[in-house]
């Protein structure tokens, strides 16, 4: 039977060479709000945007399949939606049991959402 709650894209982490610079675009260009920092203001290790922005400092980074390290998806019922990938053969990865890899290599982190969040997440209509 398939997952019958609803779910959304809460954020995409993307690897960067030059983290302060990324940080100083998104905030100085687009007038995108922090939502956290992992680590020290002058040299953090992750940054988030309010919107959906992780950024993951990675000085060395030169894969060839790009920057997206993962796509991290609020849904209704985390263990519903675990219980339904595990039907469709996904790999669980070291950093937990919600954390999947994909068959073609795409990683996705499931966050259990509280109270009505993920409705009023899909409730917003940004182009309407």
């Amino acid at each position: 039977m398939a997952y019958s709650g609803k779910s959304y894209v809460e954020h995409v982490a993307i690897r960067v060479k030059d983290i302060r610079w990324h940080i100083n675009f998104f905030r100085e260009v687009l007038g995108m709000t922090v939502r956290e920092i992992d680590g020290p203001e002058d040299a953090p290790r992750q940054f988030w945007t309010i919107g959906g922005i992780q950024l993951i400092a990675d000085p060395a980074f030169e894969g060839p399949e790009g920057r997206c390290a993962h796509l991290g998806v609020m849904t209704e019922d985390l263990e519903a939606a675990l219980s339904e990938a595990r039907n469709w053969g996904v790999v669980e990865m070291p950093q937990g049991r919600n954390w999947l890899r994909l068959p073609d290599g795409l990683a996705i982190e499931l966050i259990q959402a509280h109270g009505a969040s993920v409705a009023e997440a899909l409730a917003v209509q940004p182009r309407a």
